[in-house]
């Protein structure tokens, strides 16, 4: 797979690295020319323009990328940059890195971005999710599927308890994707058994959240 990432920072930095050792393809874009120490990052690319030109992103070749992943430190770059991934060269798959909250609300796909990443909300939520039970934490959201992942831990009480998954009416719309138990990821079957302390991940469309919730609820 063929991967563009804009910014040489920490963050792009050890997101090409992570990729490059996974085998793929990586182009790093960073208008610094020296943004990147000398051989760290062995096995990719790294193209010294500034990721919001044109004349840039066709020397990078973007329209042949699978993904671009927008992750400088500047949310208006990272803007620029989805939305040009996506309405001029046509990236299948556009993520972008939100630095501010408050611009959160913009890096739907209106503007080209398929997965925002926030890093705020994502520590929030492993905080949230490493104190509380019951409670149902969202992970991050799929902008452009109108979905997101979300996670709830089942408590000793929860009325799915030593239920069957396949005989749970799970609400429309949310569909169960892993279960986490004891350290272990399960790729969960209609037979397996839920059990005190599993950690449910579920794709969800954020109006059956609520519904979700309720179902899984402490009784």
């Amino acid at each position: 797979m063929r991967v563009v990432i804009a910014g040489a920072g920490k963050v792009g930095h050890s997101i090409a690295v992570e990729l490059i050792g996974f085998g793929h393809d990586v182009l790093v874009i960073d208008r610094e020319a020296h943004a990147v120490a000398p051989g760290s990052l062995e096995g990719g690319f790294l193209l010294n323009a500034d990721a919001c030109e044109i004349t840039a992103l066709e020397e990078a070749d973007l329209g042949s990328c699978q993904v671009v992943i927008a992750a400088t430190g500047d949310d208006k770059v990272n803007l620029v940059l989805s939305l040009l991934a996506k309405t001029e060269f046509g990236v299948p798959r556009v993520v972008a890195r939100v630095n501010h909250p408050n611009n959160e609300w913009m890096f739907d796909e209106m503007w080209g971005v398929d997965v925002a990443v926030s890093t705020p909300r994502m520590l929030s939520a492993l905080v949230e999710e490493a104190v509380s039970v019951g409670d149902l934490v969202r992970l991050f959201t799929f902008r452009q599927g109108q979905a997101d992942l979300v996670e709830i831990t089942l408590g000793s009480t929860s009325s799915v308890i030593g239920s069957r998954v396949g005989a749970v009416s799970w609400p429309p719309d949310a569909v169960l994707s892993a279960i986490v138990r004891g350290g272990r990821v399960i790729a969960p079957s209609p037979d397996d058994t839920l059990e005190t302390g599993d950690e449910l991940i579920f794709v969800c469309a954020p109006d059956q959240e609520p519904a979700l919730q309720l179902l899984l609820a402490e009784g």
